[in-house]
């Protein structure tokens, strides 16, 4: 007995402590693959070929690098950060950033466990290809379709609804199957077995685990990029992929968007688990080092593993002009599993194929899963439980949840649910992350410096300028839109300026010239700047740490914020073709729970105080100091302030008379 023991510490060990007691991962590299495990998935291997075969030619790279610099990295950066700064999951990080968001990290939480809900369902019609792989010829060889929606799918043709000739629904689509599919409840429960494997016991486990599960799929593709390479004809579709230029592409909105989208999909921003994987790094750890090697790993292994499925899109004669579009399912369980019945040794490519598609699956499933475990374990009532009886009761109900998706409708609810996740509820709940990140984050010492008034009404033009900017561009055009939107934000931006008080406080080098200057600072970029500062005390803190750079904050609010606007605001329009049918309904609605958690929270901060330690409740309520870094030490020597206005922007321990050039100093990075 002591020897199984012995063996199972060895395989799962118990987790590090840090020196508050939280587990803490065995070493860097071990939450890097987590991460990267997280980030690495179905949308590297099967969703980008597609998005780059719709708009084929080296200009992809242009949008799509863009998007990596302006929206995923400094996203990444972010979550990365928070989670490793405030050593806690979601609901604790957003606590962080005011007690009025952790709505935001609740929301955060959700999308994560509704895509791993749907996700492993996907990784169970996965095993059913793997099964099938040891067969001799394998079963799809020359009945693509018929094996996958018929053999695995298994679902019951819906019935189609209709629209009257004004445009109301005259009927609403049907859904005759209602039974189960036997085969994937079967892998279902294998797979969920296998995610709670991974994650149980655990940092200790999943720090081990992920040298497997990111390793392996490192080195097969690899042997899939020569395989596929090497095909007859393969270079014709590889100069679809790297070999043409059309500029005129770049003129269009949608490569635009379809970069922004994969790249959003690609690194999984929004779904809670790089914060939670984060709070368990140690606190002073490299993140914006990290946040690049995570990013660039992602896209660098997503772009080279492209070549594989480009040779076999070559080898099979498939044209962007012939064949229209290829999705990610259509990649995945046809067009590759068809080129792999053409080759020698068919069986032995496809069990390579399909396991590294499992596993990267199951890395990426764990990860998702991990944000909800964290946010149980992390709360007083939570962690009154082994982690192991958590990560069981979770999986378990994840796996009766899941099991909607193994029913003769459940492909087509899986496509609902994907849809609005990903077109709704991820852009907005990130959408959200940035503006409280970069607006609410010590909004009292704005509102100390420039007035109630001016606060409020930079904020209504920047936040109105969002709304009736996309709705104009909806109803009119996206010339009209951009010039309503910006024009409110500059009507709000001149007000603001000039009904603001005088800032007390200096404001750092350029922006202390003038009044106006001074007082734009306050409005437009002290919060983001500010949190930039409190997070550079922690995850700089050592000096060979990167820092966090100064312009990160003002490229979340006025670059990645109005993009995630923009994307977001497709969604209305998308549904409104969708709307006779009741899946679509379902999953639209479902997703709007988010926006419900963003305003309970707002509106009712304490109702989720349930998910906050007792200890740690109000831990960021402290007074704060306009100006001034979170934990710096506050003296009382006269000599630094000499010009007549005092700094400080509200009353201290010790200190009531302020803002009168009194004789109080404080020691500040500006």
């Amino acid at each position: 007995m002591n020897q199984l023991k012995r063996i199972g510490n060895i395989l799962a060990p118990e987790a590090k402590k840090g020196d508050d007691g939280r587990d803490q991962w065995g070493s860097r590299a071990s939450f890097v693959l987590a991460a990267m495990g997280g980030a690495v998935g179905l949308g590297n291997l099967l969703r980008f070929p597609g998005q780059v075969f719709a708009n084929n030619g080296l200009q992809w790279f242009i949008p799509y690098l863009i998007a990596l610099i302006f929206l995923g990295i400094p996203v990444l950066l972010l979550e990365i950060a928070i989670g490793q700064a405030y050593r806690g999951g979601c609901a604790i990080a957003y606590d962080h950033i005011s007690k009025r968001t952790k709505g935001v990290g609740i929301s955060v939480v959700f999308n994560g466990y509704a895509v791993v809900v749907y996700y492993v369902p996907i990784l169970a019609w996965i095993m059913h290809y793997f099964r099938c792989s040891f067969s001799s010829p394998l079963p799809w060889d020359g009945r693509g379709e018929d094996f996958y929606y018929g053999d695995v799918i298994g679902n019951v043709d819906p019935i189609p609804g209709s629209f009257t000739g004004t445009g109301g629904v005259a009927s609403y689509a049907s859904y005759p199957g209602t039974g189960m599919v036997g085969e994937t409840v079967g892998w279902l429960a294998f797979v969920w077995f296998v995610v709670w494997l991974c994650m149980f016991k655990g940092m200790g486990l999943t720090g081990r685990v992920v040298y497997f599960t990111m390793g392996l799929p490192f080195i097969m593709a690899i042997i899939l990029i020569g395989r596929g390479t090497s095909l007859e004809n393969a270079g014709a579709g590889i100069k679809l992929y790297f070999g043409e230029w059309h500029s005129s592409k770049l003129g269009s909105g949608q490569i635009w968007q379809a970069a922004c989208g994969q790249i959003f999909f690609s690194i999984g921003v929004g779904f809670g688990y790089f914060t939670s994987y984060a709070s368990y790094n140690n606190k002073y750890a490299n993140a914006v080092q990290d946040a690049l090697i995570i990013a660039c790993s992602n896209c660098l292994y997503e772009v080279l593993v492209a070549f594989s499925v480009f040779g076999v899109i070559g080898h099979l004669r498939l044209f962007p002009d012939e064949v229209g579009s290829l999705g990610t399912f259509t990649i995945g369980f046809l067009t590759y599993p068809q080129a792999l019945a053409q080759m020698p040794g068919a069986q032995v490519w496809a069990v390579l194929f399909f396991f590294t598609v499992m596993l990267l699956g199951i890395s990426s499933s764990f990860a998702l899963l991990e944000a909800i475990t964290t946010l149980v374990t992390d709360s007083t009532w939570g962690r009154k439980l082994p982690r192991s009886i958590v990560a069981t009761i979770i999986v378990v109900i994840s796996f009766l949840l899941s099991l909607m998706y193994a029913t003769e409708f459940g492909f087509y609810l899986l496509d609902a649910v994907d849809t609005w996740v990903n077109g709704l509820a991820l852009f907005f709940v990130v959408w959200f992350e940035i503006v409280c990140c970069t607006t609410a984050y010590r909004y009292k010492d704005v509102i100390s410096e420039v007035g109630m008034p001016a606060f409020v009404i930079y904020h209504v033009g920047y936040f109105g300028g969002h709304v009736s900017g996309l709705a104009v561009a909806h109803t009119v055009s996206a010339g009209a839109g951009g010039g309503v939107g910006l024009g409110l934000f500059f009507v709000g931006l001149i007000i603001s300026l000039f009904i603001a008080k005088t800032p007390g406080t200096l404001a750092p080098r350029f922006w202390s010239k003038n009044t106006l200057v001074s007082r734009l600072w306050w409005l437009s970029f002290y919060s983001g700047n500010q949190l930039r500062r409190d997070l550079n005390a922690t995850v700089a803190e050592n000096p060979k740490n990167w820092r966090i750079p100064v312009f990160w904050a003002p490229v979340l609010k006025y670059i990645s914020a109005p993009i995630l606007a923009i994307i977001f605001s497709f969604a209305y329009p998308s549904f409104h073709a969708l709307r006779n049918d009741p899946l679509h309904i379902f999953a639209f609605s479902t997703m709007h729970l988010v926006m419900l958690a963003i305003a309970v929270g707002f509106i009712f901060p304490r109702w989720f105080d349930v998910f906050i330690p007792v200890e740690r409740r109000g831990e960021a309520d402290g007074l704060t100091v306009p100006g001034v870094t979170i934990g710096e030490e506050l003296t009382a020597q006269s000599s630094a302030v000499d010009t007549g206005r005092g700094i400080f922007g509200k009353e201290m321990p010790h200190v009531t008379n302020y803002g009168n050039g009194d004789d109080y100093a404080v020691k500040t990075a500006y």
